[in-house]
């Protein structure tokens, strides 16, 4: 959705002008509509029903088709420009499977929990056992509401950092999903919510934030995917003064091709697990230059898990302004 201006947005303590009510009063029917319209269907139904709706948003929503190109074309300038509309029509059709997930988790499905590898639950209880809670980096990759699911199911005391929706109902929704799956969130904007972030880590639990997009708070410029990216620089300073280690996580491929290239090893993988990577921050200081570096080392990271599942990752997001 396309953010309301400050002065209308609840959010920042705005509101909405009657116009704006009556338009996100026809959305949030529309989407209860649809919720109360699919619950029937069964998961695998789901998935199919979303895959057919993100292609038929690639062939409608010119203006996003066309951001993924170019952020795919600065990304893959070595690929044709076939490849690249590949990769691109390919991602719609991963982002409508995802859709599917979450839509059958709304309806009270009971989907499996991804797996979560041996090296991840390793990584994570060793940063846990510091006793300084642990900042989970993470990015919008795959089915990532069921990445933290399936954390919690393998008893890792996740709680979840989130922006509220522009629309308290669809906030609502998220909280009802997550809760479900015995996620806890802490809202960015709400009230309390730095002294939650901090409480969270004192009780040595893990703060889950998603750093792949663009948001509207504090942020500083990082590499990502190769070229600098306003980046939330937030994380890494709360990991450095709380003395936090740092670990990133997201989907992986459980089986790789190796060395046949991103696209052709996404192509040819069989199976998703959630994968962690402990990033270094020894002789890092807590301050500004030390958030910095950190914050790109988390990018890169990041940049890495993305390369290797490429079609699975949000290209129509405007990553680069």
């Amino acid at each position: 959705m396309i953010p309301e201006r400050a002065s209308n947005d609840l959010r920042t303590g705005g509101r909405w002008t009657g116009l704006q009510r009556l338009k996100n009063d026809a959305l949030w029917l529309v989407a209860s509509m649809a919720l109360a319209g699919t619950r029937p269907l069964s998961p695998s139904a789901l998935r199919l029903l979303g895959r057919a709706l993100g292609r038929a948003a690639h062939r409608l929503a010119r203006r996003a088709r066309r951001t993924a190109l170019q952020n795919v074309t600065r990304v893959f300038p070595e690929l044709d420009l076939g490849a690249r509309r590949d990769l691109v029509r390919r991602c719609f059709d991963t982002l409508g499977e995802t859709l599917g997930d979450t839509v059958a988790l709304l309806g009270g499905a009971t989907l499996p929990p991804l797996p979560v590898s041996e090296d991840a639950r390793r990584v994570l209880a060793a940063a846990c056992e510091e006793g300084h809670g642990v900042v989970f980096a993470s990015a919008h990759l795959g089915p990532w509401e069921r990445v933290a699911a399936s954390l919690v199911a393998a008893g890792v005391p996740l709680v979840a950092l989130g922006r509220e929706s522009y629309d308290p109902r669809f906030s609502g929704l998220y909280s009802r999903l997550r809760a479900a799956h015995g996620v806890r969130v802490v809202w960015r904007g709400g009230p309390g919510a730095a002294a939650r972030i901090l409480r969270t880590l004192r009780a040595g639990e893990v703060l889950g934030v998603p750093m792949d997009l663009c948001s509207r708070v504090a942020s500083c410029d990082a590499p990502f995917l190769g070229h600098p990216a306003a980046t939330p620089i937030g994380p890494a300073r709360i990991a450095l003064r709380a003395r936090a280690p740092v670990v990133v996580g997201t989907v992986g491929p459980v089986e790789e091709t190796g060395k046949e290239g991103p696209l052709r090893a996404a192509r040819s993988t069989t199976h998703l697990e959630v994968t962690a990577t402990r990033i270094d921050t020894a002789g890092l200081a807590p301050d500004e230059a030390g958030a910095r570096e950190l914050t790109a080392r988390i990018n890169a990271e990041l940049s890495r898990r993305i390369l290797a599942l490429p079609h699975a990752w949000v290209w129509m997001h405007e990553r680069w302004t």
